[in-house]
This record gives C-alpha cells, structure tokens and sequence, in this order.
C-alpha cells in the first residue's frame, strides 16, 4: 500500500487521478493560473516509485508544442525534441522491390512559434515525463504517492478516498487515470469500442546516415511501419502488426530484428543499430459514452483511445486538458463554482466531435490501408495520389492535425491561461 505525506489541509480545487502526461499537463496547467493560488493535488502510486525509462516517443502537433511553450515546460525539453520538415507516404507490399511515393507534406505553412517549419515535432517521453514532473513540484502542486480507491460525488463537492486512509475534498476530480481507468467505472460510464487484431511494436534505431528531419510512413497490408526522427542520427520505430504475429517478434535476437526492419525501412540510411528492445502493446478504439460525470471530467485515454495510423492518441489528450483547464480557470476567475454542471457539460461538448471525429477518421484509415485487397489498393493509390496534386487540400490537412487556430484553447495558441482572449 503507497503512503502518502502527512497533510495540513485536505481541500483542493482540484484533484487530478493519474500521473501521466496528460494527468502532469493538466497539473500544471491549474496550478500556473491565477497566480499559483489554485490548489491542486495529483495522485498517482508510480509518484512514490524510481523511474522506469520508457523508451518511446511522441509526434506532438504544433498547437501542443505552443501549450508546453506557454507552460515554460519547452526550454527544459532543449536537447531532446527533433522537428519533423517532411513526411513520405507509401503504399506497398511487403516483399515489392520498389516502393512508391505517393504523398509528401513539405514546407507547411501554418506553423509559427517554436514549431515554425514543422509539421510536428518529436519528443522523447521519458524527457516530457520529467519535465513536467519537475514543473509540478516547482509550482507547489501536492503530489500524493497513492492510488484511489473510492470517491463520492456531493452537491457541493466531491469527496476522495485513498488506499492509506486519507481523505480529499475538492470541487472537481479530474481523471487522467487510463484507458482502463478505475474512476470511468467507478462511475457507471460505459466505454464503446473494440479491441483490433493488432499490436504496436516500438523501439528506437540508430542509423549511419542523418534522416534531415523526414519522417516516413510505409502503409503494408499487416498494418502502417512509421519511421519517425530522433535527434542525432536516430530514429523512433512504430510498427503495426498483427497481433498473432507480435510474440514471434518480441522474441528474436536484434540481429534478426534487424533484418527484419530492413524489409520495411531499407538501406537508404545506412548501417542500422537497435538501441533499445521492443515493447508492444494492444490497439483499440474506445469512446466513453460520456466526458463527464458528478464533479467528474474524463481526460485522455481515460475518454478515448484511436489508432495510432495518425499519430494523434496523446495530441488529443492534451487537447482536452487545453480545453478543461481554461474552463476552470475562466469560472474560477469569474468567481463560479469550478466543477459545476455548467463548466463540465462545456467541457464535453467542446472536446466530444473532435474525438469522435478523430476516433473516426483514424478507424477508416487502418480498414482501408491495412490490408491487401486489389480494388482497395488501386483506390487508395489514386486517393493518395490526387492528394498530393491539391496543395490547398494539403495545407488543410496540416492545419487541421497541427491544432493550430483561432479557435482553439488559449494554451494551444501559446497564450497562458489568464491572459485576455
């Protein structure tokens, strides 16, 4: 059983379940408004274990990029973040000798800030894991090394109870607690979804040749094999398979690895290194029936789960602790109770056609490129292919997937959360 520090006060505006990327942002995001006087707890038992290195990495959107600016979380990230200035399309089979190129973004038009002349950028997440870590405590969020084993929503409150006795009051719980989470279903929200027949494989390359900041996306019938650059002469692997197929994978040596790879990456960067061993895990598509509950917000994979073909899993839950946590502090600065029914029906409804839409989107795509039916496959060429011939089209597509807009949260156009709309 995890211990938590002894408290002085147990009443929180907030109390966020779920020390993840998601949960940590949204940590931040509230304690850095109104000047700090915003008390928020986060709760998570990892909080009291050693980091584990993950090893994986992420592609965030250029409006993400512009949150974690106008969070001061960006300069800590110095060192560990590679833009993305090109992306490859192709579709093929595995063994066709020639792989075409059907689609490429370059030179995007709609990034400015720190993500001017990117489409994305990558970031490690073991390096975002600890900067946020770092700017949680720094700003005097209370970290509570714990897990949650009950919580009760009240008229004017809700009232959570951990696993070593302790018991928290706060206006709004928050959960960033997972796809699995245990709040959701303590809450009676039922998630839809399904579980793919496949599995994502990743791991880290290093390569002999630089990659010039081009990622690459090979559309085969198991599934999409994404090479996405690392900073130095390496890259991060995202491969899609068939989940009866993974264990056979997990198991070889690096050099049959390799060799493997190689069938899907090619020789164009050299001599290729595995730096760290795969690790694998299911894919789905899940949509929580609702955002929102009693004094309750879902946030991240805890409200969705979509493929990663689009690279948009993590972007989406940042969107959504974008959107909630200038809510709060827009009814907090107005004097309003913060986990209202008004502030959180506002909630669902600015997040709810986003990932559906997404959720949508990224479910057609892998039924329509993972797999190697004929008419589909010249269908899809012919799509890609015109795409590539309609600049204006493209431009769209980047603007709608960079989450960069009037329209968006304020932290998604790198403003902070008090400053004037």
């Amino acid at each position: 059983m995890a211990h938590s520090p002894a408290l002085q006060n147990t009443r929180f505006d907030a109390v966020i379940v779920g020390a993840g990327l998601a949960g940590l942002t949204m940590a931040v995001a509230l304690k850095q408004a109104h000047a700090g006087h915003l008390k928020i707890a986060l709760v998570d038992a990892r909080l009291g274990q050693a980091f584990k290195p993950s090893g994986r990495a992420y592609a965030l959107a250029a409006g993400v990029c512009q949150m974690l600016d106008a969070l001061a979380i960006w300069p800590d990230l110095a060192g560990h973040v590679q833009p993305i200035t090109k992306m490859v399309i192709t579709d093929s089979r595995l063994n066709e000798p020639v792989r075409p190129i059907f689609l490429t973004f370059d030179k995007p038009e709609a990034t400015q800030g720190v993500t001017e002349g990117s489409y994305a950028t990558m970031v490690e997440q073991d390096a975002l894991w600890q900067a946020l870590e770092r700017k949680a405590r720094a700003t005097g969020v209370t970290m509570l090394p714990a897990g949650v084993v009950d919580h009760q929503a009240q008229p004017h409150q809700v009232v959570v109870t951990l696993d070593d006795g302790t018991v928290l009051q706060a206006k709004l719980l928050v959960a960033c607690d997972g796809a699995d989470s245990p709040i959701r279903k303590r809450a009676g929200i039922a998630m839809i979804g399904r579980t793919y027949d496949q599995s994502g494989i990743v791991m880290t390359l290093q390569h002999e040749r630089p990659h010039d900041g081009v990622a690459e996306e090979h559309f085969l019938p198991s599934g999409p094999f994404a090479t996405l650059p690392l900073t130095g002469h390496r890259c991060s692997i995202v491969w899609t398979e068939r989940t009866g197929r993974v264990k056979t994978y997990l198991s070889m040596s690096n050099g049959e690895l390799i060799e493997e790879i190689e069938q899907r990456f090619g020789l164009k960067r050299g001599q290729l290194t595995l730096l760290d061993r795969p690790k694998a895990f299911p894919l789905r598509i899940g949509m929580a029936r609702r955002f929102i509950g009693p004094r309750l917000a879902l946030v991240g994979d805890a409200a969705h789960q979509v493929h990663p073909i689009a690279g948009q899993g993590l972007n989406l839950g940042l969107r959504d602790v974008a959107a909630l946590s200038e809510l709060v502090s827009d009814a907090v600065g107005l004097g309003l109770d913060c986990g209202s029914a008004t502030v959180l029906e506002d909630y669902e409804q600015a997040r709810r056609f986003d990932t559906v839409l997404m959720a949508g989107l990224t479910d057609a795509l892998n039924r329509l490129f993972s797999n190697d039916i004929t008419p589909l496959r010249l269908l899809r060429s012919l799509g890609l292919g015109l795409v590539d011939r309609m600049p204006r089209l493209k431009n769209r597509l980047i603007r709608e997937a960079s989450a960069v807009n009037p329209q968006m949260p304020k932290l998604l156009r790198g403003e902070p959360l008090d400053s004037k709309a």
